[in-house]
């Protein structure tokens, strides 16, 4: 019983020093996600300096979402064809939920729970990106 499961073990299309199909697009997309997340981070403090701020905050919202939406879906495909890790598909599904939840909270303006939410956002895409360029090339 414990050599079939050695044996299973062994088909595993990804091994720990092989690299999942998709996964350098997802290094891709983990990055443009950061980015967006800075960008973000910067058109706040010109949304408090500037008139045009809201509306390039605003913007780049956009940018944010469309980046979250983007990395889940590679996340997607790291995962099921590509036979990497589920826990990227976690970490972009909970980091989209998050973004579409600070856009509906700048909207509606509570910048009580907003300010604060952005901050997460920005730590956890930094986190996520952190992890997967950190992890080994081969």
């Amino acid at each position: 019983m414990a050599d079939e499961h050695v044996l299973d073990r062994s088909r595993t299309a990804v091994g720990p020093n092989t690299t999942p199909r998709f996964f350098p697009t997802m290094r891709i997309t983990v990055t443009l996600q950061a980015a967006a997340m800075l960008t973000q981070a910067i058109t706040a403090g010109l949304l408090m300096s500037s008139p045009d701020g809201r509306a390039l905050h605003g913007g780049t919202a956009v940018v944010a979402v469309f980046a979250g939406a983007m990395q889940l879906l590679v996340a997607i495909l790291v995962w099921r064809p590509g036979g990497g890790s589920p826990r990227y598909v976690v970490n972009s599904t909970f980091l989209l939920v998050l973004t579409l939840a600070e856009a509906a909270l700048g909207d509606t303006h509570v910048p009580a729970v907003h300010v604060p939410l952005g901050v997460l956002l920005f730590g956890g895409s930094v986190v996520l990106l952190s992890q997967v360029w950190s992890r080994a090339k081969s």
